[in-house]
């Protein structure tokens, strides 16, 4: 018997006239933060809408005709249409406001920002989690900002990988193709040809096709090698997200930094500020410089022309988050690319070592290629000025080149409709207040039973959301419908009204999703309580090749299926935007319980609490500065120095504290209103705290005033006359480092120990300059009171010591200094390298103290 060959045929439909704008919608990412949009394409056909993941070109593709036709002649659909054709070409029409005008001309500035992943919509799947969806939100944000901006990154064919959980709890991994006209993206074209760049790899060029994705006003870029120049094996480079090995990684951040400055060259962008978001896409900073020393620069003042206007964001204080190469590995593949560059193996390597090892670190690259580098978080600045000090070898981690912006989270995509709608009549200009905290007290203006009501609809589109992946879930394992009924009980129960947990992220140990069971009897007493149930949801991928994190997935699997806690623990598979956004505006409490100090950020729980949402979480990332004791619950974080089962057991011990005697006493607190007035109170608290605070558009001017507008302004000194001023800096560098080590300085003579405070001490040093003259340095005094008290400043004041001839072959330093504090306080002598020419007055690492 012979099987007849199957076909696959799609019979796609045509646009009506009336709807032709809807192939534009489709193919314009402001369809991801915009809920109008999505909205048409859901009344269109709603099931199919479902079915097709929100994707709107994929939606466009398999519409039945008579749908589209139905809606071209439904007065209502197109009312609908035209109110959101009309707020789409207004939004696209919109100009920069001043603020962004001041800092940033359109006319002459442009920022080029790189990023391995970048997570816009579902739909898009060229992300994995938070990294990504920070970039996508920063593109955002730069859309609604008017920032001149373009962004650059790599397209996936498969993207990260489809999660699913077995019934033994063990998660799956699961790839699908995504093919070009199922995305919202065109190909590049330049004089009608499609623009391709290709970068030497050895023995070969790796070619890559160049994609177009629309993000409201501004432009991404994605490089995509599955094209027929290349070979099997190189058309698969840009196949998957994180996937394969150190090999496949660092073809493809040479594709990312390499390729992806060709582009923009190919294109005549010319950026004026470069944003490396993580060290994926660092090697940029070569080719950078290549295209520099082509122009007749050495390397030195290539170095530093680039680096003069480059931004370098680190976003992980976790070791594994840092991509390291070994040596030989390095020199194998940049050989081919370095032979006809100008660039030097051992030059190049110096650039990305670390602490002398023979290995290649990108975050080294990324620093010592910038002039401007940040953390995401105050907390997380410290701890990389620490972790990176190894850059500035001689600098005091806290006064080193590495500051911090704290992240925040795009609120027209993360802000349920429901709660977009009841601002648009409380609150009508809100959208265009998101970084005025005044504005945001009108939400304490909301009555408490509308706004209840506003949560208690949305918690229940997430019940029956949860219900409907339970089902799916368990009806691919085989799990009997009585075990789905038994999971769901909880949350379709109206009269219960559980209190809901929402634990939702990446599983990576640091991040103890596991912590809340350190006590499981003490939790399974407050979960099951028959008056005051509470329901935890967890939901998160670990790394294929992570099995301790993948571990945790089947831990809380095996709790869920408990009889006596089944019901109260629910573990949700493949945890996307979409899931995201039904859990963070639905539940009540978004929980997070990171290792101290190893959340960079964590934007999850900006998300939640811009949704009312009441975040309990270990005073880590964002979170540190996010709690104010009225808006949350915080687990304050055992010292780093103690055993790490000892600090997880307090810290767990505090957790159920809080659950028992705060967080579920004050949820069913209920009066014969129905709620908690309470409750209520704290969630406005945390609405109204957190959303003005923590949204995109304030980090995004963050990074615009601390470092676009200073990077524009230095790039274009440093590029003026030939980079005459960067050959002159990297001339004069290599001159103050050949002859520190033997630079030294010492107290001239005898210093007073007490005065009146009306009187003046004078400080005199002596310093063998080794060569240098004494305007190739800076002598300082730093003050600062023994009693902390009385200095509310942000350091220690600072007393310039000006040279005064020589002494003995060595030259005077000296200056006379007024006690600035009453009573004791500590002098201490420094000497650094200093020029008129560099970026941060340390950002040569070397120091010296008296």
């Amino acid at each position: 018997m012979h099987t007849a060959t199957e076909f696959r045929l799609e019979a796609r439909p045509r646009l009506p006239e009336a709807l032709e704008r809807l192939d534009a919608l489709a193919n314009d990412l402001f369809y991801s933060w915009d809920h109008g949009v999505r909205s048409l394409f859901a009344r269109i056909d709603l099931r199919l809408w479902q079915k097709v993941e929100h994707n709107p070109k994929l939606f466009l593709r398999r519409v039945a005709q008579a749908r589209l036709d139905q809606a071209s002649e439904d007065r209502a659909f197109l009312a609908e249409y035209r109110r959101v054709l009309s707020a789409y070409d207004a939004y696209l029409e919109s100009e920069p406001g001043t603020e962004v005008l001041e800092a940033l001309n359109p006319e002459d500035s442009l920022v080029a920002y790189f990023c391995a992943e970048f997570g816009f919509h579902e739909s898009f799947p060229i992300y994995s989690g938070g990294l990504g969806i920070l970039a996508g939100d920063h593109c955002k944000a730069a859309s609604d900002l008017g920032l001149p901006f373009v962004a650059v990154g790599l397209l996936y064919q498969q993207g990260y990988f489809i999660q699913t959980i077995d019934a033994q709890g063990h998660q799956i991994a699961r790839y699908q193709c995504h093919s070009s006209d199922e995305l919202p993206i065109t190909p590049v074209e330049v004089d009608d040809k499609a623009l391709t760049v290709s970068v030497p790899f050895p023995g070969r060029e790796v070619h890559a096709r160049v994609w177009l994705a629309r993000v409201g006003h501004i432009s991404l870029y994605l490089l995509d090698t599955n094209t027929a120049e290349n070979t099997d094996e190189d058309r698969e480079l840009t196949l998957q997200l994180y996937g394969g090995d150190s090999a496949t990684r660092i073809s493809q951040e040479m594709l990312l930094g390499i390729g992806g400055t060709r582009v923009l060259a190919a294109l005549g962008v010319q950026p004026t500020v470069w944003h490396i978001n993580e060290g994926h896409a660092a090697f940029q900073i070569l080719e950078r410089c290549r295209m520099a020393m082509a122009d007749g620069l050495s390397f030195g003042a290539a170095l530093e022309s680039v680096a003069g206007c480059t931004l370098f964001t680190t976003h992980t204080p976790v070791p594994a988050g840092h991509d390291i190469f070994p040596r030989d590995l390095v020199e194998h593949f940049l050989t081919p690319y370095l032979e006809h560059s100008g660039l030097e193996f051992d030059a190049v390597f110096g650039l990305g070592s670390k602490n002398g090892e023979h290995s290649f670190n990108m975050t080294s690259l990324g620093l010592r290629g910038s002039r401007f580098h940040n953390g995401v978080s105050r907390i997380h600045g410290g701890v990389a000025a620490r972790m990176e000090g190894d850059i500035w070898p001689q600098i005091p981690a806290a006064e080193n080149p590495l500051g911090y912006i704290t992240n925040g989270v795009h609120v027209p995509t993360f802000l349920a409709p429901e709660w977009a709608s009841l601002f648009d009549i409380q609150a009508p200009t809100w959208k265009s207040e998101l970084r005025n905290p005044e504005f945001w007290q009108f939400i304490d203006k909301i009555p408490d039973y509308h706004y209840w009501s506003v949560h208690k609809a949305l918690k229940q589109q997430m019940a029956e959301f949860i219900v409907r992946r339970l089902k799916r879930q368990h009806k691919r394992n085989g799990t009997g419908h009585s075990v789905t009924e038994r999971m769901a009980r909880k949350l379709v129960s109206p009269e219960k009204d559980a209190l809901v947990i929402g634990f939702a992220r990446r599983f990576a140990t640091y991040k103890r999703a596991t912590l809340i069971f350190s006590d499981l009897a003490r939790l399974e007493r407050l979960l099951t309580s028959p008056d005051q149930p509470v329901v935890l949801v967890f939901a998160g991928k670990a790394h294929p090749q992570d099995k301790p994190g993948q571990q945790l997935i089947k831990v809380i699997h095996d709790l869920s299926m408990q009889p006596n806690l089944m019901g109260h623990i629910i573990l949700l598979e493949d945890y996307d935007q979409a899931m995201a956004r039904r859990l963070l505006s639905g539940v009540d409490v978004w929980l997070n319980t990171p290792e101290y100090p190893k959340e960079a950020s964590g934007t999850s729980g900006e998300k939640a609490a811009v949704n009312g949402a009441l975040n309990l979480s270990v005073l880590d990332g964002w979170w540190g500065e996010g709690y104010d004791e009225t808006n949350g619950w915080a687990i304050t974080p055992r010292d780093i120095e103690l055993d790490v089962e000892f600090r997880n057991r307090e810290e767990a011990r505090d957790l159920l504290d809080l659950l028992e005697q705060e967080v579920i006493p004050l949820y069913y607190n209920r009066a014969s209103q129905g709620y908690s007035q309470g409750w209520v109170t704290r969630s406005k608290a945390s609405m109204k705290t957190i959303t003005p605070r923590f949204n995109a558009q304030r980090m995004v001017m963050d990074y615009v005033r601390n470092y676009y507008q200073p990077a524009t302004r230095q790039g274009a000194r440093l590029r003026v006359n030939n980079a005459a001023l960067a050959q002159e800096l990297a001339e004069w560098k290599a001159r103050v480092q050949e002859a520190w080590s033997g630079v030294s300085i010492h107290v001239d003579g005898c210093v007073s120990d007490r005065c009146h405070w009306d009187e003046s001490v004078e400080l005199k040093v002596s310093v063998a300059l080794n060569g240098l003259a004494p305007d190739d340095v800076r002598v300082e005094c730093l003050v600062e009171p023994e009693c902390t008290g009385t200095h509310t400043g942000p350091g220690p004041d600072a007393f310039v010591l000006e040279a005064s001839g020589e002494k003995d072959g060595k030259t005077l330093f000296k200056t006379r200094v007024q006690p600035p504090y009453p009573g004791l306080q500590t002098l201490r002598l420094r000497i650094y390298p200093h020029h008129k020419a560099l970026t941060h007055p340390l950002e040569m690492g070397a120091m010296l103290w008296a």
